[in-house]
């Protein structure tokens, strides 16, 4: 019997190298052992859902290196930030402005508030087959269109470094009397070196959710919520609806990480971005080398919505193949372990904590892979499948859907009915189906699609992905 511990040890002695979260890299050496730390509200430590003595003073300190009004410890991820946000933000029943590609928290959040969701797309980049940006003049058109809309949600970073023009869009925003709340999860290493796009939070985002872990030396697990200086929302709300999906036992394991990687950004954050921005640069200038990888950089910015661009986020697009082939070669002959392996692409994540010896590894099995793509003989462009923008029509609200009488049939053969699950391509999370919305040929082609592909297809009651859970006829009519 192998245990989930036995196994981890088994990884972490090994000389795999991780392109993947979380963004510590295994590089953390001198933090105690965990039990000894582990404690609960005892005397002294302050109580994370009242806090006023060290825990606040941690905060503060969070606060002050991010220049927000005020930083929120989060133990239970980004998840709950998002979950906090919209509840305090949009009373229930009320009408939210939501892009489409925001991770399934959000739509979970929509769900327990009884929300009308108003989609907002972002642009699809058909070059390298990822989401692009969102639009300021669609996020202008909704808002008119929808004048009882509470907040707008959306995603910069995008999983792949897409980012939006957060400063146009928070203008707008506030134009309309409307809150803007960016689910910054893979950008809490945004604004620390100008090689970096600019975080949200400085650019006039109200509400900024960030996960630590993600991109900074911190634990699974660890993430922020940044309320802007200038924000014009209900604090005390948000406090309300932390308290309600924050665990009552938050780990002072995690808690003391986010408080460390404040003061290693705080006391060596310049150093390290600036070793960190110089290791990319050489890698991206590297990358023009190859003849069969294509690697995007800056050129990707000033179209499709994309505004600026997170060169820390690596996506490898070989010739001919797709990112499960690149992802398996780097993993069986380099040991080197991708973040994600999307249909045309892989997915490399670095942070500040990559090491040169890391950068050199890639390096090199990069220069590897493409002369053996070079020399095969026949060689054809990858297709980069379908577009992001899935445009379904919403029948019946989301929470009438998932809390409505089901019946279960054949996922190929529920064209036409209303489904009454999610359904997400995994990761990172985004919906291609949604409860109340019907079930069109688009979608099943794209499900059929991205299974041949091998990629994970989740949300689904039947993990197969087989069967769907749909509405039965007479709650559809």
């Amino acid at each position: 019997m192998t245990t989930i511990y036995d196994k981890l040890l088994a990884y972490g002695n090994s000389d795999a190298y991780p392109f993947h979260m979380p963004g510590h890299k295994r590089q953390i050496t001198d933090f105690v052992n965990p039990f000894q730390i582990d404690i609960t509200e005892i005397d002294g430590f302050d109580n994370l859902h009242h806090p006023e003595g060290i825990l606040k003073e941690a905060q503060e300190r969070a606060a002050a290196l991010y220049g927000s009004r005020s930083t929120y410890f989060l133990v239970n991820g980004s998840t709950c930030g998002i979950l906090s946000a919209v509840s305090a933000l949009v009373r229930s029943g009320g009408e939210i402005v939501l892009a489409r590609n925001c991770h399934k928290a959000s739509y979970h959040a929509c769900y327990l508030g009884d929300l009308v969701i108003h989609s907002l797309y972002p642009q699809w980049e058909p070059k390298w087959g990822i989401n692009g940006g969102i639009l300021p003049e669609d996020v202008e058109k909704l808002l008119a269109e929808y004048p009882k809309t509470q907040a707008v949600l959306l995603t910069s970073p995008t999983y792949d470094g897409a980012v939006s023009d957060i400063r146009s869009i928070a203008r707008i925003c506030h134009v309309h009397r409307v809150p803007l709340i960016v689910d910054e999860a893979h950008g809490a290493h945004l604004g620390f070196h100008p090689y970096f796009p600019e975080s949200a939070l400085k650019l006039g985002a109200d509400v900024v959710i960030q996960s630590f872990h993600k991109t900074l030396p911190s634990l699974t697990q660890t993430a922020v919520l940044h309320v802007g200086r200038d924000a014009q929302v209900d604090e005390e709300r948000i406090r309300r609806f932390l308290g309600i999906y924050q665990s009552s036992s938050p780990s002072y394991i995690f808690m003391a990480a986010m408080d460390r990687c404040v003061e290693f950004l705080k006391n060596e954050g310049k150093e390290r971005f600036e070793a960190f921005a110089a290791r990319l640069e050489d890698f991206h200038a590297f990358a023009g080398r190859l003849e069969q990888i294509r690697i995007p950089g800056y050129e990707i910015r000033g179209s499709y919505g994309i505004f600026d661009f997170d060169r820390s986020k690596i996506l490898l697009v070989p010739a001919a193949h797709g990112g499960d082939w690149i992802g398996r070669k780097l993993r069986e002959k380099d040991h080197l372990e991708l973040e994600m392996e999307a249909g045309s692409y892989g997915l490399a994540l670095t942070s500040v904590m990559d090491t040169e010896e890391g950068f050199e590894r890639l390096k090199k099995a990069l220069l590897r892979i493409d002369g053996e793509l070079a020399g095969e003989k026949e060689k054809q462009e990858t297709g980069t499948g379908y577009d992001g923008a899935v445009h379904n029509e919403i029948v019946i609200s989301l929470r009438e859907a998932y809390d409505g009488e089901k019946e279960t049939v054949l996922l190929q053969e529920s064209e036409g009915r209303i489904s009454g699950e999610f359904l997400y391509l995994y990761p990172p999370g985004i919906p291609l189906l949604m409860p109340g919305e019907r079930i069109s040929r688009d979608v099943l082609e794209r499900v059929a699609f991205f299974q041949e592909e091998g990629l994970s297809i989740q949300g689904l009651r039947d993990y197969t992905a087989e069967y769907i859970d749909v509405l039965r006829e007479a709650e559809e009519g």
